[in-house]
């Protein structure tokens, strides 16, 4: 929720006075829902709890035509404040997103090993594919028209992602040449009912 505080109280700040779909439309723009797990659902509901919080207001409504209303937000001295603690607890302190395959990845003898393998596989080729997909929009003419630092952030995700495709095909390896999970514990006893 920090991530979503932090993005939304900068683009109130960046673009105000802005629209909440402004806002959304922005963030998508950025795929922040795939890389800071901003739900595009969860925006309008973020600025309501900002609103109520002091951190922004409420600055105007419109309505065009038939449309729903359009309320315009801008920032509080308040959250002015928050998103630059926010910001800079971020940049200075390392905070890794719990990421599910690692609980899962706990547990490895549980799986059978051709299954880990076959899995871990995967997990690389959806890696890559994710790595192509970045590698377009970098080259695309889209790219052209953001700040030059939102490549940099690509290239980190590429490099993420990069090390961790080589992790998961040096591991499968390992898993399928039977190296021991456990040290001294034969095979057939590393987890119950699996070899």
């Amino acid at each position: 929720m920090s991530a979503t505080r932090m993005m939304i109280l900068g683009l109130v700040q960046w673009m105000q006075p802005v629209h909440g779909y402004d806002v959304r439309r922005e963030l998508l723009s950025w795929s922040a829902d795939k890389w800071a797990n901003i739900q595009p659902g969860s925006i309008y509901h973020a600025l309501r709890k900002l609103g109520e919080e002091g951190l922004i207001r409420e600055v105007g409504t419109e309505q065009v035509g038939g449309r729903p209303a359009r309320t315009s937000y801008e920032i509080t001295d308040k959250g002015k404040a928050e998103f630059q603690s926010l910001l800079r607890n971020a940049w200075w302190h390392i905070a890794p997103g719990p990421d599910p395959f690692m609980a899962a990845f706990s547990f490895l003898p549980a799986l059978p090993r051709d299954e880990a393998a076959a899995a871990l596989r995967n997990r690389a080729t959806q890696l890559r594919a994710g790595v192509r997909q970045l590698e377009a929009a970098m080259g695309s003419h889209w790219a052209d028209q953001k700040p030059v630092y939102v490549n940099w952030m690509w290239e980190l995700s590429v490099a993420r992602a990069e090390a961790e495709i080589a992790w998961c095909e040096r591991t499968a390896k390992k898993v399928e040449a039977n190296e021991p999970y456990i040290a001294g514990v034969p095979l057939d006893k590393e987890w119950p009912g699996h070899l």
